[in-house]
């Protein structure tokens, strides 16, 4: 190959002048090296010349460089330099620098292979530890669960003492019991015998004067201590509890058919019911996972048409989803707004028109008890995950949760706008206020699972009523009960508060306690002096709802036993009374109180009319 003559070379520097707009240096490079004299043509020199010259200088100086021992074959990781250092540097600088390049290569390879063994190294450390982790826990647990079984049947045997326990307990109550009737029937023997003594007397001397008999003694009366005598008889009272009985010779006036309405659609025991405060609309809530809004007729049973219902679905599709059973309902204090609790723990608040505004959801186990505040902006709920939590409805929001019980809370009740009481089987009652993480007060003094508690008209007494068949009243300014209702000799299912005294529609009218026990009576209690008015004995069985009429003169109780007796309070017996096909878990009055509705286990709800 010749070389490249300084004119050739001239003239590449002086085109690329030209090209790259240097025109008076490219002048006076032409004039200088005489390049007009040259017998180049130019047309034969491409644009760029120069620079692919210099170009091709360079990537020959990188192969060179790249080179293995003047082979001509170059190595498969062909290295690249920057054009800076072809330049400044021979072919042995350079191959120096690919050396240099490639020892730090190898040097970095052999740490990343000696880092990829430390891994492989804590992997298996890892793997080791894991396993050995996993044998010690599978030990734990064996032991764990050896100590399950031993704490199941030490509970087992512990269940089965209890059991006999419980039994030797309920064979001594009876015996006690029975004992009991057997002095009172001889007592009342006795003073049959005395009164009819005296009868005699007062026949032998009035003759004239007055007929044996009062016409409307339709109960028999008996007084536990005193002795009867003339006196008591013209006073007709007793300072002295009553047991009020129904007597085979005048049983009270059953509620005829044509004032009765049977309403048929549910398709598993009904739970609740509530009529609305303000309209003729009853709510019911069963356990086929539906709650039912009825248009009650204002009128008479016997004259009104059909009677329609809108159904609140808890569950989509097929309704066997046993979660979603309905097992509580309160109308708020407008009438506009229903609201439901259900066995999947979510709260779900209804317009009247059946329209589904509000599902609340919070609580981790079934709602056993809702009410609504009285100004209607708070829901309160209590619920098996032994908490109790407060809606804010507008909001469609949790307030707040409250975390005090360490059982399953049964029932919950408001005693004004911001501030309620909570019972739970843990046997312990809590008084809360929104905005306090801590009870403003905890009543202690139950020994059994607490069902209920009520707060009087005022918010000033507290009912309760527990599994160790007592009911208490206590009062906020004192730790202890104020009141020990002791006189059932069973499990204290419900109880209410009379419509009447202060801050009522009846103030005239004393303040009355109601309990309905599982020993099949209803007591009532005189709230002040704690002590028992009387006991109404007309039930077979367990009784488990009982419902003031709003004027307070009577009370409804229903029961196992399939019947609901109405109750006269001034009369002091039974005046109404209706049997069902099932038994009954709830009774409620509307706002007139000339109708009464109770929900069965047969599936359906009844209403009657109530005239006297």
């Amino acid at each position: 190959m010749s070389s490249l003559t300084s004119v050739e070379m001239n003239f590449l520097v002086f085109r690329y002048l030209q090209e790259s707009g240097f025109t008076h240096a490219a002048f006076t490079l032409g004039y200088e090296a005489g390049i007009n004299k040259s017998n180049i043509d130019g047309n034969m020199v491409p644009p760029g010349a120069l620079v692919k010259f210099v170009q091709k200088g360079l990537q020959y100086m990188e192969m060179e460089a790249n080179l293995t021992n003047g082979e001509m074959e170059t190595e498969e990781d062909f290295s690249f330099f920057q054009p800076l250092d072809l330049i400044s540097k021979d072919v042995k600088e350079l191959q120096e620098m690919l050396r240099e390049r490639k020892r730090k290569e190898r040097d970095k390879e052999k740490e990343k292979d000696k880092s990829k063994d430390n891994d492989r190294e804590v992997v298996e450390g890892e793997r080791s530890r894991i396993k050995e982790k996993d044998r010690h826990e599978k030990i734990k647990e064996r032991e764990k669960e050896r100590e399950r079984e031993k704490m199941e049947r030490d509970k087992e045997r512990e269940r089965e003492r209890m059991e006999r326990e419980k039994e030797r307990e309920r064979e001594k109550m009876e015996r006690e019991t029975f004992e009991r009737e057997r002095e009172r029937m001889k007592v009342e023997r006795e003073r049959d015998i005395e009164r009819e003594r005296e009868r005699e007397k007062v026949e032998r001397e009035k003759a004239q004067e007055k007929q044996l008999g009062d016409g409307d003694r339709d109960m028999a009366v008996d007084q536990s201590d005193n002795k009867a005598n003339a006196g008591d008889e013209d006073h007709g009272r007793s300072s002295e509890p009553m047991d009020i009985t129904m007597t085979p010779a005048s049983q009270p006036s059953h509620i005829p058919n044509s004032d009765v309405r049977i309403l048929e659609g549910h398709t598993s025991e009904v739970c609740a019911c509530a009529w609305s405060p303000s309209a003729s609309l009853l709510a019911s809530g069963s356990g086929d996972t539906t709650a039912r809004i009825w248009n009650i007729p204002e009128g008479p049973l016997k004259s009104s048409r059909s009677i329609n219902a809108l159904i609140l679905k808890h569950a989509k599709g097929k309704s066997n989803e046993k979660s979603k059973d309905v097992t509580t309902l309160d109308w708020n204090g407008e009438g506009t707004l229903l609201a439901t609790g259900s066995c999947d723990g979510q709260a779900r608040i209804w317009t009247t028109n059946g329209d589904l505004i509000s599902t609340l959801s919070k609580h981790k186990g079934p709602i056993f008890s809702l009410k609504w505040n009285k100004k209607g902006d708070y829901l309160l709920t209590g619920s098996v995950d032994r908490t109790a939590v407060v809606w804010d409805v507008k909001a469609e929001e949790w307030k707040q949760q409250f975390e005090f019980h360490t059982g399953p809370t049964l029932d919950v009740d408001w005693r004004n706008n911001v501030s309620f009481a909570t019972s739970s089987t843990d046997t312990f009652i809590y008084l809360c206020k929104i905005g306090e993480t801590r009870p403003v007060k905890v009543f202690a003094g139950h020994q059994g699972e607490v069902n209920c508690v009520k707060w009087d008209p005022t918010g000033t007494l507290l009912a309760s009523c527990s599994d160790d068949s007592t009911a208490k009243i206590w009062n906020t300014k004192q730790h202890s009960f104020v009141h020990d209702l002791r006189d059932h000799t069973k499990e204290i299912y419900t109880i209410r508060w009379s419509p009447t005294g202060p801050g009522t529609n009846n103030p005239n009218k004393p303040l009355t306690l109601a309990s309905a026990s599982f020993d099949s009576t209803v007591k009532l209690w005189d709230a002040e002096l704690g002590k028992m008015i009387c006991s109404l004995n007309g039930h077979r069985d367990a009784v488990y709802s009982l419902a003031f009429s709003p004027n307070g003169e009577y009370i409804a109780s229903g029961s196992v036993d399939k019947s609901i007796h109405i109750w006269s309070l001034k009369e002091g017996k039974v005046v109404k009374t209706y049997t069902g096909e099932g038994g009954i878990f709830e009774v409620c009055w509307n706002k007139e109180g000339n109708k009464l509705a109770a929900c069965f286990a047969d599936n359906s709800v009844c209403v009657l009319d109530f005239r006297m």
